[in-house]
């Protein structure tokens, strides 16, 4: 099992990341899109990086807005893998 951040890696790893935030026991961004093709899209771009990751987000779909949410649910709360997946997720246009 993946080791759970303290309070302090947390902050130190959520610093280094944009437009990201942290609620709770997640790490959450929403991206802005033209319309609903472009959203669509993008989340059809992340799909091969959270395969590849073992590691997969929760995704929420709002016409033009994608809200991901990542979590280590076996962990029950966040990790490495999370922020790792962020800074990935963050690359994707």
């Amino acid at each position: 099992m993946v080791a759970l951040l303290s309070k302090a890696e947390i902050e130190s790893h959520a610093s280094h990341l944009e437009g990201w935030t942290v609620e709770g026991k997640e790490l959450q961004i929403t991206k802005t899109f033209k319309d609903f093709i472009e959203a669509i899209a993008f989340v059809n771009r992340l799909v091969a990086p959270a395969e590849a990751a073992a590691h997969h987000p929760d995704i929420a779909i709002s016409y033009n807005r994608v809200t991901i949410s990542l979590t280590t649910h076996d962990a029950g709360g966040l990790t490495v893998q999370d922020f790792e997946l962020a800074k990935i997720i963050s690359q994707l246009s």
